[in-house]
């Protein structure tokens, strides 16, 4: 989430470990609590999926089956313990930085400007901008380089080629299902081959090397980690508990493996984070067509809350 997916890739087997079967009651369970936990959909196409996905856990806590799986995990015990691992299990991350760059111009060119003539947002008070589903955090991290450039080029009380500080004020919130991805978002380090879509003067800005070049790491520079705040959130959710209003919501590549009620749902709670004016980013392959919420489409895969 910016793209948490399922699996789709066929199991093979681990050595010489035993499959254990799934039987047709406890997928109903397991895919039936996914659905309405989770809001993703979850087929019987992805039966093989699911059971393939689980096999690490059973061995780790010693279970024999599926269904001592499903009770544990049901458990008051497992539902403290086991819940994250099993969300950590059945979903992966796909994210880049500067993905659907397209975006990230048409955030630093037209809806930042705007929100500065209507709300003096960023001016009067932090422009808020919340990346949903940021997976790894190459999206949070990108947001938060691309406002921090609008910021040095357009406000002139910061010392150069310093973070921006007095003249223009933003705050990226970064969440996401996964604690295991958090964790990787809050420590910002990645392997240098994945700054490819990073321009070479951002690089030089924004990133930190290993000492130990033969590691081929970078880190985010504090001051730019310093930007973002983390939080785990689950989209099913009925308060996400911001007290900030949100001026831009990133949801993109998300929303896809949810059916269409869920969808409805989920972007009728964004409206009631979003302020007046507000904007919302969706991947290029979704679309709020036919979903009853009142956003206006002002660009490909960009919506705006009327006021």
């Amino acid at each position: 989430m910016a793209e948490a997916m399922f699996l789709l890739m066929n199991h093979t087997a681990n050595g010489n470990s035993r499959t254990i079967r799934m039987s047709d009651k406890d997928f109903n369970r397991l895919s039936g609590f996914i659905q309405s936990e989770l809001g993703i959909k979850m087929p019987p196409a992805k039966k093989i999926m699911l059971e393939s996905r689980l096999q690490k856990r059973l061995r780790l806590l010693k279970l024999n089956s599926l269904g001592e799986y499903c009770d544990y995990l049901f458990s008051p015990e497992g539902m403290e313990n086991e819940l994250v691992q099993m969300i950590d299990l059945v979903t992966t991350n796909k994210t880049e930085f500067f993905r659907e760059a397209n975006h990230f111009d048409y955030l630093v060119h037209t809806a930042i400007p705007e929100l500065i003539k209507t709300c003096e947002a960023g001016i009067k008070r932090k422009l808020i901008v919340w990346s949903a589903g940021c997976s790894t955090g190459e999206e949070p991290y990108t947001l938060a380089m691309v406002i921090n450039e609008f910021a040095d080029r357009h406000y002139k009380t910061c010392p150069r080629n310093s973070l921006s500080g007095n003249g223009f004020d933003y705050l990226i919130i970064a969440t996401d299902i996964s604690t295991r991805v958090l964790e990787i978002t809050k420590k910002g380090i990645y392997k240098e081959e994945r700054l490819t879509p990073v321009p070479v003067e951002l690089r030089r800005k924004y990133f930190l090397k290993s000492k130990d070049r033969t590691k081929g790491l970078v880190r985010i520079a504090p001051e730019l980690r310093s930007r973002v705040r983390f939080r785990r959130l689950n989209f099913m959710e009925n308060n996400f508990g911001f007290r900030e209003p949100i001026d831009i919501i990133f949801c993109r590549n998300v929303v896809i493996y949810f059916d269409k009620d869920t969808q409805e749902r989920l972007f009728n709670r964004f409206y009631r984070y979003l302020i007046p004016n507000g904007y919302i980013f969706t991947g290029h392959s979704e679309t709020l067509n036919n979903i009853n919420v009142p956003l206006v489409k002002v660009a490909p895969s960009v919506y705006r809350k009327a006021r």
